[in-house]
């Protein structure tokens, strides 16, 4: 069994402040790799129990230190019972050495170091995977992650999290501390919000997307349930023709912490 520490987001808070019409472009490219995390991303305007999406890793990522990923998830630093960190995702991701991508789901309760579970080593680039989190029907404040319409974890408890939630969905690069400018390139399909514990899923409609230095966010539908979200020298070229309609936070991410875990990988 391999052992290695690597870090990663601990949680997203969005600022809802003076909200502007997001043109799909950055407006500082050349500072790419200037902050330690960038996002490109959307959150839901409204409180859910559960989030879901298709999404596919368009090329293979090219990271020059620290990771990038493609998750959807709910919760976050301080979110947990008396401001604990308190979180649960599942997405693909990607570090220096990687050829593929991954894909990994992610839990962090309250008084717990974060829990990485790689569910699947080695993605090709143009591969779909369905994901969800999901709050279990009749079981207030316990989820499960599902993978391509299977449960792949275990019932877990997140305490305070019923109905609490802004569910998320988007892209980061952590810069690994040395100002790398990595490059992504995610397609997000049919992006889903539960309204209630166990189902009532309802295309994402509404919510803020925003975007970092150096990487974009195209909506690719007239509703905020498909787009793209890459860094600006991605290859194959971005969908430039469907104007982003979304608007998006004008402050960028309010609280971004860096914790430690440890992940563990099967011979």
């Amino acid at each position: 069994m391999a052992r290695r520490t690597l870090p990663v987001l601990a949680a997203l808070v969005l600022a809802l402040l003076a909200a502007s019409v997001a043109d799909g472009r950055s407006s500082r490219a050349n500072a790419c790799g200037a902050r330690e995390y960038s996002y490109a991303g959307l959150q839901s305007d409204s409180k859910g129990h559960g989030v879901g999406a298709t999404l596919a890793p368009l090329r293979t990522p090219a990271v020059s230190a620290g990771h990038v990923g493609a998750w959807i998830g709910v919760g976050g630093v301080n979110l947990g019972p008396n401001g604990t960190a308190e979180w649960l995702q599942v997405g693909f991701s990607a570090f220096p050495s990687d050829r593929t991508s991954r894909i990994y789901y992610e839990v962090t309760v309250p008084g717990s170091d974060p829990r990485y579970v790689e569910l699947n080593s080695s993605v090709k680039a143009g591969e779909k995977h369905s994901f969800k989190v999901l709050e279990m029907a009749n079981r207030k404040a316990w989820w499960r992650v599902w993978l391509d319409g299977k449960a792949v974890s275990p019932a877990i408890h997140l305490p305070g999290s019923h109905g609490a939630w802004y569910p998320q969905a988007m892209a980061e690069s952590w810069n690994g501390g040395v100002r790398a400018c990595n490059a992504f390139n995610y397609r997000f399909s049919n992006v889903t919000q539960a309204h209630a514990d166990g189902g009532d899923w309802r295309p994402l409609t509404r919510s803020v997307s925003f975007h970092d230095a150096g990487y974009r966010f195209v909506q690719t539908s007239r509703v905020p349930s498909n787009f793209l979200a890459a860094s600006l020298n991605s290859s194959p070229p971005l969908v430039t023709s469907v104007p982003n309609r979304v608007s998006r936070a004008s402050a960028r991410l309010a609280a971004l912490q860096t914790v430690q875990f440890t992940r563990s990988r099967g011979k």
